[in-house]
């Protein structure tokens, strides 16, 4: 076994390590600027739709147990599609697919201890 070979390998795959764990909090942060920026009208900066257009579309509550009961693949389609008979927009265009991951993982950190 070549041990030039091996150290670049080990090099390489500690360097893929590094960006991921170092990627990953911008993407929590990219998350959080999304949920602001489209989200929080009607859910609220906390997700509580304790917001007066939260209130006057009756907005979930994303921090419920009825939201957080649901499935990833529902949370991405409700974000993806919209809903509520138009209430809720879709972001399907409007977001990115890892935009719209990014905003699963996020509502999911909302979750009421």
């Amino acid at each position: 076994m070549d041990h030039a070979k091996v150290a670049a390998t080990r090099a390489g795959v500690l360097m893929i390590i590094a960006v991921c764990l170092l990627t990953a909090p911008l993407h929590a942060q990219d998350a959080a600027a999304t949920f602001k920026a489209k989200c929080s009208v009607c859910h609220g900066a906390d997700g509580s739709a304790n917001s007066a257009m939260g209130k006057q579309l009756g907005a979930k509550d994303l921090r419920s147990e009825e939201v957080q009961k649901q499935t990833d693949a529902q949370l991405n389609a409700a974000i993806t599609n919209g809903m509520g008979g138009g209430k809720m927009p879709a972001y399907k265009g409007k977001l990115t697919d890892d935009q719209i991951k990014g905003l699963v993982s996020y509502v999911r950190s909302l979750a009421k201890k």
